[in-house]
């Protein structure tokens, strides 16, 4: 059987990427003071911290309903079946969208609830494709991806609160103190939501914690220390040199892993966090 493996912008794939991978991509659609976005379509990484910085006012929606079907009529008259594997359910309600429209497909489309955004989605995406490449059918590629879903981590370190406060996930109290004592919070997604890790007071400190964190879920949680049953990953927002940096100290730290990926936060999580931040992410080889 064909199996076409599509996602969306969430998982940081571009189209580019997309297509010298043969993959498909949703991209995610923005509204920016009015005017309708979709994320590397006509707008860029560029473009859009700029308007962040500008204070642009900017809100993320899910793809409309024609926009998914859309693309899944069209895979349909190449493929026999699709795999579609959107963000986190537990951060958007894209998946519950799309679980739904997948109901009039019988069974030619399968959506999966894999609780993964960014890098950890962007593994997920090609994990589908060597599974297709191994035979397997898209609901046996929904099974395996759902059973191993849990089996990622993402520690994130933010460079400003202002954009936590703007997004309502601190109080303004809370931000204006962090402020002030120049707190660098790490944030960590382990399954459905963003959540509160720990307190840094310098982006040095917040690295090692990050580090110590994904080291600590190595040995206990995967029980592979070396990590060499793991993917390593890092993610950034407009903070690419740092963003080497660490994928440089990781390296020297787990040796025995394979090549570590560094990739942008996709925009949909980085208006909410805003530039300058820093991800470490793993993620549990897949059979």
């Amino acid at each position: 059987m064909k199996i076409a493996i599509m996602t969306d912008s969430n998982s940081g794939i571009t189209q580019s990427q997309a297509k010298e991978l043969g993959l498909y991509v949703l991209p995610m659609p923005f509204t920016i003071d009015g005017k309708d976005y979709f994320e590397d379509i006509n707008l860029t990484q560029k473009e859009f911290y700029e308007k962040l910085r500008e204070g642009s006012d900017i809100s993320t929606s899910q793809p409309s309903p024609e926009a998914v079907t859309d693309m899944w009529d069209m895979l349909l008259k190449e493929y026999d079946q699709v795999v579609h594997i959107p963000m986190s359910s537990g951060l958007s309600g894209s998946f519950q969208t799309a679980r739904m429209l997948s109901e009039d497909y019988e069974g030619k489309v399968e959506v999966v609830n894999n609780q993964r955004i960014s890098v950890t989605q962007r593994q997920s995406v090609l994990d589908a494709k060597k599974l297709a490449e191994n035979g397997m059918d898209a609901g046996q590629i929904r099974e395996k991806l759902e059973k191993e879903k849990f089996e990622s981590s993402i520690y994130i370190t933010v460079d400003t609160l202002k954009y936590l406060k703007k997004g309502g996930r601190i109080t303004p109290a809370a931000a204006a103190l962090g402020t002030l004592l120049r707190i660098k919070p790490v944030l960590q997604i382990q399954g459905e939501k963003l959540d509160s890790f720990a307190k840094a007071r310098t982006m040095k400190q917040a690295k090692s914690i990050m580090i110590t964190a994904i080291s600590h879920d190595m040995e206990e949680r995967f029980k592979d220390p070396k990590g060499e049953r793991l993917h390593l990953q890092i993610a950034h927002t407009e903070n690419e040199e740092a963003a080497l940096d660490l994928k440089r100290e990781i390296q020297e730290l787990f040796p025995a892993t394979g090549e570590i990926v560094v990739a942008p936060l996709s925009l949909s999580v980085s208006c909410h966090i805003g530039p300058g931040s820093l991800a470490i992410a793993c993620s549990k080889v897949i059979d």
